[in-house]
């Protein structure tokens, strides 16, 4: 393991319960930012042309059900 990972567990490990929860939503926010952004270099890169395809292929023939 990275000894940076193990600091920050120990760091998270000793933060109080008001802090742990300033941590948790930064991080929340953190995490969901770096998703969007892989999300967005995805769909720029075609990497979701396939998924896609497939999905409205199946939307066409009827293999979907309304949620």
């Amino acid at each position: 393991m990275n000894p940076a990972v193990k600091d920050i567990q120990e760091a998270v490990a000793q933060l109080s319960a008001d802090d742990l929860v300033r941590f948790r939503s930064w991080y929340e926010d953190f995490d969901a930012q770096i998703w969007n952004e892989q999300f967005e270099d995805d769909v720029k890169t075609g990497r979701l042309d396939a998924l896609a395809d497939r999905a409205l292929a199946d939307f066409r023939a009827g293999r979907y059900e309304e949620l």
